[in-house]
């Protein structure tokens, strides 16, 4: 159902043939309040509208692909929490399913769902944070507080099982470092149960608020072939129609057993993304209720069943194990040593998963070392932060930051 409000600013930006006058060049960043990280746009103005966009990137450029290099597989996770920092704990899945499909190996199913409810918590963690952010930047103050005050909850989980709040490096090829702790499932309940009223007073707030919907709808408008031919995917992508997502389209772990729907909009402006946004929250409490319905073992996993590969070449030992039988103690040093360790078949592979903002993929070429040869990261935000020429151009200074917001940039994971 198309949006009932007509686009507001088309009545007040000029066309081409309208302006009139010199054009100013104006920088927007890098140090900014509503560039999302440090980004720079150079531009030039006629008045207040934009005549021309062009995006600098680069500032946070931390060499993460090249560091890969120098790093067995297991240490790049801790690298790849530092790519998107709202939500590591999908680039932690991301990566590690991408050397699983290197190395041959099959997570358990205790691990599969474990890894599964924690990447939909982490994409409601990102999704929450970026539409609090997007009603900062339009003045509405108050939903940014309580955002803010849903992703502590979350923290506060997240630092139960992983035990860390925002870097967690959580994974390991062919599983995780630990079970999740007896009392998981009802932390995850607790917060699921109270989490809908929290959106529905989101909701409530926004999707009626006059200044709101001025300030998104018919703003940032993609259709559906300008956005496929970028290469946007995520939230960006289905709000323009497209049903694309990786849980479907090339499911991996369990996601294939656990019934959700792919939210859409057909408008493809900055207001349909936001509601995207909201439904795939939603959408997300769908995926951990099943999951946790599922979850071998049950909470407490009285089954003792593993959440990671059973082989100690691999994995390493638990410690108890390490101190008390010489064959755990060598596994441990072979896996530790350089030069020993994980030793991956020579090849190449790309794997991609669903993160919050789209499609996140890992290209590794394996020559048959501890350590990758080469790892090329996809990054959602590039892509999508490349039509924002497109967005802004011939729009309101205004609008450029209302385009901004729903992009929902990371700059880590963009510059990389």
């Amino acid at each position: 159902m198309p949006h009932d409000n007509p686009d507001p600013i088309a009545r007040v930006a000029p066309t081409a043939a309208q302006r009139i006058g010199e054009t100013l060049s104006v920088n927007l960043g890098p140090q900014h309040p509503s560039m999302h990280g440090t980004l720079r746009l150079k531009v030039e103005v006629d008045g207040e509208v934009l005549v021309k966009v062009e995006p600098e990137i680069g500032f946070l450029h931390t060499g993460f692909e090249k560091l890969a290099e120098y790093r067995n597989y297991n240490q790049f996770v801790v690298i790849s929490d530092r790519a998107n920092y709202f939500s590591p704990l999908n680039n932690n899945i991301g990566f590690a399913v991408a050397c699983e499909e290197l190395f041959g190996l099959q997570v358990p199913p205790r691990g599969q769902y474990v890894r599964v409810i924690m990447a939909e918590l982490s994409r409601i963690a990102d999704h929450i944070i970026s539409v609090g952010l997007q009603g900062l930047d339009l003045g509405a103050f108050s939903v940014m507080l309580w955002t803010f005050i849903e992703r502590e909850k979350l923290y506060d989980i997240f630092e139960a099982v992983t035990g860390a709040r925002l870097t967690t490096s959580w994974t390991r090829v062919g599983g995780i470092f630990r079970d999740v702790p007896p009392d998981f499932p009802e932390m995850v309940r607790a917060f699921l149960a109270k989490l809908p009223a929290a959106l529905d007073e989101i909701e409530e707030m926004l999707n009626r608020n006059r200044i709101f919907m001025d300030r998104c709808i018919g703003i940032g408008t993609l259709t559906r072939q300008e956005a496929i031919s970028y290469g946007v995917t995520g939230p960006m992508l289905r709000a323009c129609g497209v049903p694309y997502d990786i849980r479907r389209a090339r499911p991996y772990l369990c996601y294939s057993g656990l019934d959700f729907e792919i939210p859409t909009r057909a408008e493809g402006d900055v207001y349909a993304r936001y509601l995207v946004r909201m439904a795939e929250m939603r959408q997300a409490i769908r995926i951990i209720v099943q999951a946790l319905e599922k979850l071998p073992g049950g909470g407490e996993n009285k089954d003792k069943l593993p959440v990671s590969v059973l082989d100690h070449k691999v994995m390493l030992p638990p410690k108890d194990m390490v101190y008390n039988d010489m064959e755990s103690l060598i596994h441990h040093f072979k896996i530790t040593m350089p030069g020993h360790g994980l030793m991956p078949p020579k090849g190449e592979v790309y794997s991609c998963t669903e993160a919050p903002n789209g499609e996140l993929g890992f290209y590794i070429v394996s020559d048959g070392t501890g350590l990758p040869y080469r790892v090329r990261i996809r990054p959602p935000s590039f892509y999508n932060y490349a039509t924002f020429p497109k967005q802004a151009t011939g729009r309101l200074i205004s609008d450029a930051v209302s385009a901004m917001a729903s992009i929902n940039v990371i700059a880590g994971e963009l510059d990389r």
